[in-house]
């Protein structure tokens, strides 16, 4: 049971450092706000209380000093100065340093410990505390003196289930004496019997007098997190009288914060994300299985069969939509934590820049966001290195000093489209080009269009810096960027407007383990084509694919398709057939057919991942296993698309037809290049 309240005091404490964190910055955009103090303030408390309550010594005593900095904060005693919060920033890097040490990832840094204590007071004018002179009373660190010590009146009743919290009571008593001299009564009254008695409830009380410079709100700032679940009065020990009636709770921010954490408690749990992970592959199995059972209730003339079929079709799209559901969660906190990335890259490269978060309560599969961390932070290092000029260069040329970078996400059909743009001087296109033959990646009579150019950022070893920083110029990090996004079956978009900025998309799919398919068959193989990208299904006899004089091109309400055969892409053996099913797809450059024999229908498509000899494989993001238990490729129509126009261009094969004007005479293909 302890090493699970120590794992909960570890997530308690990284989410408590993440609002550390973020009331920090904010701190640094409104410096005489005092409920962010606050925030900050309570933030630290909890780490310090928590920590001392489970174990965690080092970390309580060091939390201590930076929690008595901001109790002087928020009595008006210090002024919040960029030095201070910049030593707050790392004073919180150091405990989350602490955190990782203590299970068992990474070390200390003692002499960081040391230097960081130094500095702090030194800055604060603080002395000495307990961390350094274990003589010294801790509190009055903390708290200081509010005038001369006076006795009060301390009436605390734990509630019964307060053990199950984690919350040991003797500790909060310890914590009060640290304020003064304090004489405690136990009220032991209310005990039952040995044989009634439940070893995880409290039953007792204490009564005390507490003698101390500090006041009721440094007094009541002991139990701030408990105090809904507990009576307590704190009065003054000459203004009470013998029916004194007990003392309200503590109003404003804490009182929300506190009701708002009891309500998620009791109508949220905590579950890992292992066990999503294998309810999710279980529900998985389900929907192969109830394929399985559809397939034969088709096959036999039961309408007991089929009917059971149906019901268990429809219970398995509910589960599976209530279990994807599960692993959904807003994009906030991912995008919250790059502001201080933004504050530091600005500190360190002399610049000025602000971050702007759009659509942050964006929804995204739990193991999509995990995996979102790398590509953003280079996107956003690429923007401060590259694209932000300094503020001379910004006033000179019109612009605000102080840039903008925007970090947005939205849902568009079954996939959610991630933008980091920035104001600054946008891609040099020929500039980008000159490199990229000067690094030998295409030839000098090669024309390319404006896309393909900046997709070139993309390449291993790219980068049009000319000198390596801290920062960037290696030609690693766009790279990073691009075989994250790919891991993840999703695709980059880039956009510049020179001297205007740079805006970089990244189109990720909502989830990555079940997804709604349409099932077609070409010769003998099956492919699975994701719903979300297609459009239509039409029919071309033989008399127009020859009328096509060997273009690969359909009309489709009133527009020229190009498509592409699946049967002469993946090589397959499929007799000539007399009509030829076109399916349409949307993809990032347009709208393209693909040919295929039959449509089968629609299929819940359970996503698995190919082999590492396969992963690679060009217009394939997966695969998924049939109810009949034959395997069928998952077809990714954008990458599918690109792949074979390529390939059609270099090998001059008419894979794929050239797009036509709207007088039906064939225009060149701006895909179509030789290599």
């Amino acid at each position: 049971m302890i090493d699970s309240f120590q794992q909960g005091f570890h997530e308690e404490a990284r989410e408590l450092l993440t609002e550390l964190e973020s009331a920090l910055l904010e701190l640094d955009q409104n410096r005489d706000d005092l409920e962010i103090v606050g925030r900050a303030f309570r933030a630290l408390h909890t780490i310090k209380g928590s920590g001392a309550m489970f174990g965690f010594d080092n970390i309580a005593a060091f939390t201590h000093n930076l929690e008595a900095v901001f109790d002087r904060l928020r009595k008006g005693q210090l002024a919040a100065t960029t030095e201070l919060i910049n030593l707050s920033l790392a004073a919180g890097d150091h405990i989350k340093a602490m955190l990782d040490a203590s299970a068992g990832q990474g070390s200390v840094d003692s002499a960081g410990n040391a230097r960081i204590l130094a500095e702090l007071r030194e800055l604060t004018n603080a002395p000495e505390t307990a961390e350094q002179s274990p003589a010294a009373p801790k509190r009055e660190v903390l708290h200081g003196e509010t005038g001369s010590a006076t006795d009060w009146l301390i009436h605390f009743r734990p509630g019964p289930g307060v053990l199950l919290n984690g919350t040991n009571p003797l500790l909060l008593l310890r914590e009060l004496m640290e304020l003064g001299h304090l004489r405690v009564q136990l009220d032991a009254t209310v005990i039952p019997a040995l044989g009634d008695l439940d070893p995880e409830r409290c039953y007792v009380g204490w009564d005390m007098v507490l003698t101390t410079g500090a006041g009721r709100e440094a007094i009541r700032d002991v139990f701030i997190f408990i105090e809904d679940d507990c009576e307590l009065r704190i009065e003054p020990a000459a203004a009470v009288p013998e029916t004194a009636t007990p003392v309200p709770t503590a109003t404003g921010r804490g009182r929300k914060i506190h009701a708002a954490r009891e309500f998620a408690g009791a109508s949220n749990i905590r579950v890992a994300t292992e066990k999503l992970d294998q309810l999710v592959n279980l529900v998985g199995e389900l929907v192969t299985v109830q394929a399985r059972l559809t397939e034969i209730s088709a096959g036999r003339n039961d309408p007991d069969i089929q009917s059971v079929s149906e019901e268990i079709d429809r219970l398995t799209a509910e589960l599976r939509a209530n279990s994807m559901s599960i692993r959904m969660v807003p994009l906030r906190d991912t995008f919250e934590r790059f502001r201080r990335l933004v504050r530091d890259l600005s500190i360190d490269l002399h610049k000025e820049a602000d971050l702007v978060i759009e659509g942050a309560d964006t929804e995204l599969d739990k193991t999509v966001i995990d995996r979102l961390n790398d590509p953003l932070v280079h996107l956003i290092r690429n923007s401060m290195d590259h694209g932000i000029e300094t503020p001379d260069v910004r006033r000179a040329a019109g612009k605000t000093s102080t840039a903008t970078i925007r970090l947005s996400a939205m849902q568009s059909g079954a996939q959610v489209l991630i933008r980091v743009s920035d104001d600054g001087r946008g891609l040099d296109v020929q500039a980008v080009r000159a490199r990229a033959v000067e690094q030998g990646l295409i030839d000098p009579s090669t024309q390319l269009p404006e896309s393909e150019l900046l997709s070139l950022i993309l390449t291993p070893g790219f980068s049009t810096a000319r000198e390596v920083t801290d920062v960037s110029g290696r030609g690693v990090g766009m790279d990073v960027v691009r075989r994250s996004v790919e891991t993840l079956r999703g695709s980059i978009e880039i956009c510049s407007k020179p001297g205007a900025g740079l805006t970089v998309t990244l189109h990720l799919p909502l989830t990555l383990a079940i997804i709604d398919g349409l099932l077609v068959r070409v010769g003998n193989a099956h492919f699975i084509l994701p719903l979300a990208n297609s459009l239509e299904c039409v029919e071309i006899t033989r008399q127009e694919i020859q009328d096509a004089h060997g273009n690969r091109l359909a009309s489709v309400r009133g527009e020229t398709v190009p498509y592409i055969r699946l049967s002469e892409y993946f090589e397959l053996e499929a007799a000539p057939a007399e009509r030829e099913q076109i399916m349409v797809v949307e993809t990032e450059d347009g709208h393209y057919g693909l040919a295929v024999d039959d449509v089968l229908g629609n299929h819940q498509t359970v996503i698995k991942s190919l082999g590492r000899l396969y992963r690679d494989a060009p217009g394939v993001s997966g695969a998924t296993i049939l109810g009949n238990g034959t395997v069928a490729l998952i077809l990714d129509p954008h990458r599918l698309v690109q792949h074979a126009v390529r390939f059609a261009s270099h090998h001059r094969r008419p894979l794929v037809g050239s797009p036509c004007a709207d007088t039906g005479t064939p225009t060149r293909n701006p895909y179509r290049r030789t290599y």
